[in-house]
Parts: structure tokens; C-alpha cells; sequence
């Protein structure tokens, strides 16, 4: 007799588990700053992961200083909201504003605040003497911390008797030894020489995967920028101009105002003309002199022709040759134009080439090498043009 088959049980699926959330060690949403009727600071937003570096890059009177300033409590904003490890510190609406004390932020400024007539553990010891820390674990969390900066030695050291590199680990120091969850750097570097910068660059990154900080800079040195952070936020009058990881903004800039920020020294106004491709975003450049570059759209709007364009490129994409000996390779531009300057600078030469009425800064080898009066042939990659609107 035939037995009935038995229908399987049915298998659920097992959910997948939902991701966990971020954790933001700090929060903007739409700050702002004026001072009378000027806009310092205009509808700044960005977040801060737990543990990562975030930059301010910009030029001077950007508002880079005035936003970290509104977070360290020190400026007060006129509008938006600051939130420190999911606290609200700042909310235009609520009316809440934490005092800076209270914040539990640590501050590098650029003119380190050292205070001459203290030692270097009275200076170090200074945030700890505030919220009233024993005489006995002061001394103790100094002395660590000295150490971990490589101060250790100099713990009675009059403070006046330090040099610059010195004194901006005593600052260090200073906005570590309270174990803040997060830390403000104005320009800290901007006083130091370029071995020493370059020095305290890895020491300071060495420290933030040791302690765990949380850590937002402010620089206009692009190299910091770009070696220290998780991310880079490049600022224009107040506003956020692009934000990206460093690799992705310094190698595809959005604006004109970025690349010429970050080092493309060669950028150069014309018509613009698309290509047969639009697909591919393949833009011409109808420069001065009737010269033609190639390159690739950037700007966030859709590419027009016969509209004013900006392209720009880096003078280091260039490569740089004997005129009569061109690439017999597609995908580039060629120029051919003469060496009106050339400078050694050690491991490269520095070139400025006379391409009809261009002047294009090209970087070459040290050897072959060429002179003033040389003619010389130039060659870049249409992906390494980058073309912007030009408003």
C-alpha cells in the first residue's frame, strides 16, 4: 500500500543581522557663524566616526578655525546643532550651550599656549588641577603622558626653556592628559620646520592609533591634509566646497577652486567643446592661442558645449620630452612649446614651458634634463585633464 509523503516543515529564513550603527564622535547639522552681517561659517554639516581623523582644508578666512572653534565651545554659533558622542553641546533651537570645560575636548593651538613661568609638568598638569585630580594621580598621569611624547626627562624643565618642537609636544600633551574622547587641531605644525613637521606628522598618527582619540584638524597645507586624515572636507567662504577620503578629492577634484587648492598648477580658461562621445564625459578646451586640450567633465552639472570651461591638471601628470619625438600612442594631449625656465630642485627639475600664449608648469626627471630656449614636447593623459564650468 502506498504511504503518503510527508510534507518537509518549512525552513524560515534567518534574518540577516542589521548592521550596526555608526558611532559618530561628533555631529554638525547646519551650523552656522556670522560676526555682524558677515557669514563666517554657512550651513556646515559632517559627522566624525569614532576613532578617525577628519581636515579642514582651506585657505585663510575660509572659516575652517571659526567652525572648530563653534565645536570646541570657544565661538558661539548663530544657528544649527553640535552634538560630542551623541550630547547635544550646541543647539540653536533648544537653547542648549555647553561650556567648553564641559565638553570633554582637548585643543592643540597653533601658538601651542605654552605658559613661560610654569614647568613643563605644571603646564601638562593644568587641566588636571582645574577638575581638581589629587597632587598624587596628576603627577602620575603627567608623567605618562610625557613619556608616551618623548618628554619623559623633562618633567621639572622650566617651560621658557623649550624648544619649538618641545613645545608642541608639551601642548599635545596637555589636551591628552585628560583622555578627551576628542581632539582639535589648529595649524599645530604650521611653526615647525619640514623635517620636523614631517616628524611629528607620524608621531601624531602613531598616538591616535595608540590612544583612540577622535581627532578633527585644521590645516591649509595640503600634504597634511591628505597624509593624516580618514577624510577631507576642502572649505570656500564658509562653505563646504568638497568632502570625500583625501585620495578620492585630490585625484578628482569636483571644483576648479579645489584642484587649484590642492597643487594643479595648470589651469586655463576657454570654450568648451563635447566630444562626439558625451557618454564618456570627454570635453575640449578651446584655450588661448587656438590650442585644444582634452580632458574629462567634473563639475557636478551635466557637461554643455559652447559655454566657458576651466580645465586643469597637475604639472607632475605632464611628461616632458625632446620636441620631434612624440608618443605615437592616443589619449593624450601633445604640445610643443620651449623651455622659458628650469629649476634643480634635487631629485626632479621644475619647467615652465612658452606653449603660444600658455605658460605650462611641467615637473621632469634629472636626467635627460633640458635648458632655457630648449624645445620640448609635452604629453598628458586626457584623464588627467580635469574640466569644470566656469561660472
Amino acid at each position: 500500500m502506498a504511504t503518503a509523503l510527508k510534507e518537509k516543515p518549512s525552513v524560515k529564513p534567518v534574518p540577516k543581522p542589521e548592521p550596526a550603527p555608526v558611532e559618530y564622535a561628533v555631529r554638525l547639522e547646519n551650523v552656522g557663524k556670522t560676526f555682524g552681517t558677515a557669514a563666517a561659517v554657512k550651513d556646515v554639516s559632517f559627522s566624525v566616526p569614532v576613532g578617525q581623523t577628519l581636515t579642514l582644508l582651506g585657505p585663510s578666512g575660509c572659516g575652517k578655525t571659526t567652525t572648530l572653534r563653534c565645536i570646541a565651545g570657544l565661538e558661539t554659533p548663530t544657528a544649527g546643532l553640535i552634538s560630542v558622542a551623541g550630547r547635544p553641546v550646541y543647539d540653536a533651537a533648544a537653547g542648549i550651550a555647553v561650556e567648553p570645560e564641559k565638553r570633554q575636548i582637548g585643543m592643540v593651538f597653533q601658538s601651542y599656549a605654552i605658559w613661560p613661568h610654569m614647568t613643563v609638568g605644571g603646564n601638562v598638569g593644568f587641566p588636571l588641577e582645574i577638575q581638581r585630580v589629587s597632587r598624587a594621580e596628576t603627577r602620575d598621569r603627567v608623567e605618562k603622558i610625557l613619556d608616551l611624547v618623548g618628554l619623559g626627562n623633562l618633567y621639572d624643565r622650566s617651560a621658557s626653556q623649550l624648544s619649538g618642537g618641545q613645545q608642541q609636544r608639551v601642548a599635545l600633551a596637555r589636551a591628552l592628559v585628560f583622555e578627551p574622547r576628542l581632539v582639535l587641531f589648529d595649524e599645530p605644525l604650521s611653526n615647525l620646520d619640514a623635517n620636523l613637521r614631517d616628524r611629528m606628522r607620524t608621531e601624531l598618527q602613531a598616538l591616535q592609533a595608540r590612544l583612540g582619540f577622535t581627532a578633527i584638524y585644521v590645516t591649509h597645507d595640503q600634504q597634511e591634509a591628505l597624509s593624516l586624515s580618514d577624510t577631507v572636507i576642502v572649505m570656500k567662504d564658509g562653505s563646504i566646497e568638497q568632502s570625500g577620503a583625501p585620495k578620492e578629492v585630490f585625484q578628482n577634484p569636483a571644483t576648479a577652486f579645489t584642484a587649484k587648492f590642492l597643487g594643479y598648477s595648470n589651469i586655463f580658461t576657454g570654450e568648451g567643446v563635447l566630444n562626439s562621445r558625451p557618454a564618456e564625459n570627454g570635453v575640449t578646451v578651446q584655450a588661448a592661442d587656438g590650442i585644444a586640450l582634452q580632458g574629462l567633465w567634473r563639475s557636478r552639472e551635466q557637461a554643455r558645449g559652447g559655454v566657458p570651461a576651466t580645465i586643469a591638471f597637475r604639472a607632475d601628470a605632464l611628461t616632458i620630452g625632446p620636441a620631434g619625438k612624440p608618443p605615437l600612442v592616443g589619449g593624450v594631449n601633445l604640445l610643443v612649446g620651449t623651455v622659458e625656465h628650469a629649476s634643480f630642485l634635487g631629485t626632479c627639475v621644475d619647467y615652465t614651458v612658452a606653449v603660444g600664449d600658455l605658460r605650462i608648469k611641467a615637473v621632469g626627471p634629472v636626467d635627460p634634463s633640458f635648458i632655457q630656449g630648449d624645445e620640448v614636447c609635452l604629453t598628458i593623459r586626457h584623464e588627467d585633464c580635469h574640466v569644470f564650468g566656469t561660472a
